[in-house]
């Protein structure tokens, strides 16, 4: 494994040495949705789902989160893939107490309940002062990025998507779906209107420790076309950092305020990231670990903290060399094998017979979604190509560790 180092991994902490001093302070967090355990709390007592994160929550000028469900009254589920999210309208309140100014959107979630859901939820955002961007009622409004002025900074704001059955903007309401040339001419078109870009993206395959190879080059085309800051969720588990052409990538943040039935070590740890901003560039950002319990969130501390940093400077120092990307990606591949191909088409053969209409859905997700088009493509040539068992021992390893470990208790 590669030994390239490009952050404090002490202190969790990267600074820019060519830029000014910061002038104002954001802060981004990934995915939240009011469902399972935490709907209740957020019901009863929104601001205790945040535990002791509360103070840093709110030390930031701008705070960010993915709202990855609709919030609304009544049910009117979509036929799709994977699972149906949502919240109620009472749930807003968990938004507004920290509070959030802004939600990304750009999610495959968002439109889980249809588009009367999701209008009620821009209403219900917009009567509560929550900015929203990457979704809208039109291809136009999913795509327009937010602009925010922020200590004489302006700022703009882009979030687009990929995922299980995404509702993409093309004729009429939807998000800004994986149209990565689209997201480039957005920034080339408004590079020379504002101060700094900051690009949010749904992307990527669940649960793995590193970026897919379509995934890291989509981000590193967007860094150089003009992109200030890239940041990443989706697959509900911390993945690195890049520090790529001196512009700080985060794959992905893990979860947030989305709460998974599971004793997963990666699934129930997160990460947030404040950045400071001067009018040039990004002056620094700092990674702030919490863990996800069943009753909120905590931040991690002295060996928990300690450990976190280890292991996502693991999963880092991999970043700085593409080749290296590519064979995390191979050992995935390894680690998923024929046998992972078998056993998920006979569960979908067996959930087509069983519910023909679901299963449909779920035979198309993995044919027409990026994330599954390009794993089953890779592992089909691999397995063709005689190499689906070779890849470096450390990016086995790590996909095994990521996908199997597990907590002893809360």
């Amino acid at each position: 494994m590669p030994e390239i180092d490009t952050l404090n991994w002490d202190h969790g902490c990267w600074e820019n040495d060519s830029a000014t001093e910061a002038e104002a302070e954001l802060l981004i967090a990934s995915d939240w949705a009011p469902i399972r355990a935490y709907s209740d709390i957020i019901r009863n007592n929104p601001e205790s789902v945040y535990g002791d994160l509360i103070p840093a929550l709110r030390q930031s000028d701008l705070r960010i989160a993915n709202l990855e469900c609709p919030l609304f009254a009544g049910a009117s589920p979509v036929w799709k893939s994977g699972t149906v999210l949502k919240g109620d309208v009472d749930h807003v309140r968990g938004l507004t107490a920290v509070p959030f100014d802004v939600v990304t959107l750009g999610n495959n979630h968002v439109f889980d309940h249809g588009v009367d859901a999701f209008e009620k939820t821009l209403e219900l955002l917009n009567d509560c002062g929550v900015k929203t961007v990457g979704a809208g009622m039109s291809p136009k409004d999913a795509k327009r990025p937010l602009i925010i002025d922020l200590h004489k900074i302006r700022i703009a704001i882009i979030s687009f998507s990929e995922g299980e059955d995404l509702t993409a903007a093309q004729s009429g309401p939807g998000v800004f779906g994986w149209e990565v040339d689209e997201v480039i001419s957005t920034i080339k078109k408004i590079r020379g209107s504002v101060d700094l870009i900051i690009v949010i993206c749904h992307c990527g395959v669940e649960y793995i420790p590193f970026p897919p190879p379509y995934v890291a080059s989509a981000f590193q085309q967007i860094v150089d076309s003009g992109a200030n800051l890239v940041i990443g969720h989706h697959p509900h588990v911390p993945q690195g950092i890049q520090i790529y052409k001196n512009t700080p990538i985060c794959y992905s943040l893990g979860n947030f305020i989305f709460y998974q039935e599971t004793d997963l070590l990666y699934r129930k740890t997160g990460y947030f990231v404040k950045v400071g901003l001067s009018k040039e560039s990004v002056a620094h950002l700092k990674v702030i670990p919490y863990g996800i319990y069943r009753a909120g969130l905590s931040l991690l501390k002295n060996e928990k903290y300690k450990w976190f940093f280890e292991t996502l400077k693991t999963v880092s120092i991999p970043l700085d060399d593409f080749s290296n990307i590519e064979s995390a990606w191979h050992g995935f591949l390894r680690y998923y094998g024929i046998k992972g191909f078998y056993d998920e088409i006979q569960m979908l053969l067996e959930k087509l017979r069983e519910d023909p209409a679901k299963g449909a859905a779920m035979f198309r997700n993995r044919i027409t979604t990026m994330q599954h088009n390009r794993h089953w493509i890779d592992a089909l040539t691999r397995i063709m190509n005689g190499d689906i068992h070779l890849s470096p021992k450390w990016a086995y390893d790590l996909t095994e560790q990521w996908l199997t470990t597990r907590i002893s208790h809360e």
